[in-house]
């Protein structure tokens, strides 16, 4: 999908996520085909079905179903998104979690393939995507929603003051695992990634990071500076602790992660760090949280080989480290030993 298509699809599933409650928490193959852990049931113009990873499982509901191509097109589409939201493990981050597929009309000018996503926490997990009823099997696989609501499995309800975190995460990975699942070339990953801080840098400087709640002014702040805290996260872990983000958050998930809960950020965080991040979370986390600009990425795009041109696009290197670490977070991986 065009950049410009990207910017219009976030400005309503951005704006659902500033106004969600308590128990509401709003919002990019054949890869899907040829993961050998997961299986759905084999009638593919059901319209309900169930995905299974390992011991975890992902219901899936079209609330609304069309005829029975359309229904495999959508069993399809969802297949790969669900392959994108795997875990470094093979598994998805909650033993069971409901997809619930809408179908929509096309509304005035809006071409968003899936214009509303949420992600809903109060009768068990669940994922609301609206798909628009007319959307090509192509736009929906360059549509990043599914894949950021999906990313939110991975941690707990953070309430307002870990909004950040939350959406960060989600923002991070909707590029990142869209990457690895090939949806999306992983180059093409890192320019959108640098697209959304350059979004989060227009706000300008304002509140703490742990104060901004839901303030729709700093929306593209809470995203974007959120998900500057994910990739700082993500290099520190392979700098210093010799791990990864991924593997935190799936140790995480075997050991901790219980979706209907609420954590504070703290606690949160420091879970994490127990799932072995060793105190880099915690220690960035005290950073970022007090931040009242949008963070640097000098340091990250030094060690990404990243520069950004005088006209806002990416120049990479091919500096072999670089190269190595840029590789390293885009490209498919295979669950390690023990994980």
């Amino acid at each position: 999908m065009p950049i410009m298509s990207v910017r219009a699809a976030a400005l309503l599933s951005l704006l659902v996520c500033a106004g969600a409650a308590r128990p509401v928490h709003a919002a990019e193959s054949a890869a899907a085909a040829n993961a050998a852990n997961l299986a759905a049931d084999p009638a593919d113009s059901t319209a309900e079905w169930t995905i299974r990873a390992g011991d975890t499982r992902l219901r899936v509901r079209i609330e609304n179903p069309p005829d029975a191509a359309r229904v495999a097109q959508l069993r399809r589409w969802i297949g790969e998104c669900a392959n994108a939201a795997l875990t470094s493990s093979g598994r998805f981050p909650l033993r069971d979690a409901l997809v619930r597929i809408r179908l929509v009309p096309r509304r005035g000018r809006d071409s968003s393939p899936v214009p509303w996503g949420q992600t809903r926490r109060d009768d068990g997990v669940s994922v609301l995507l609206y798909v628009r009823d007319d959307a090509t099997y192509q736009e929906l696989r360059d549509d990043w929603t599914a894949v950021h609501e999906l990313s939110h499995l991975m941690h707990p309800y953070l309430g307002d003051d870990g909004r950040w975190l939350a959406e960060g995460l989600a923002s991070y990975y909707q590029n990142v695992s869209r990457a690895r699942a090939g949806l999306l070339d992983g180059d093409e990953a890192w320019r959108r990634i640098e697209a959304g801080f350059q979004r989060g840098r227009k706000v300008g400087a304002g509140a703490r990071m742990d104060q901004i709640g839901r303030s729709r002014s700093s929306t593209m702040r809470v995203y974007w500076a959120g998900a500057a805290f994910w990739l700082d996260a993500d290099l520190a872990l392979r700098r210093e602790q010799r791990t990864d983000l991924d593997r935190v958050l799936a140790a995480y998930a075997r050991c901790c992660l219980d979706g209907n809960t609420q954590l504070e950020p703290e606690e949160f965080v420091a879970a994490l760090d127990r799932a072995g991040g060793n105190g880099v979370l915690a220690r960035l986390y005290r950073r970022y949280a007090a931040m009242q600009d949008f963070p640097s990425q000098d340091e990250a795009y030094r060690a990404l080989g990243l520069q950004r041109t005088d006209n806002s696009e990416l120049r990479f290197s091919d500096r072999p480290d670089a190269l190595r670490l840029r590789r390293a977070i885009m490209a498919p991986r295979s669950p390690q030993p023990g994980e």
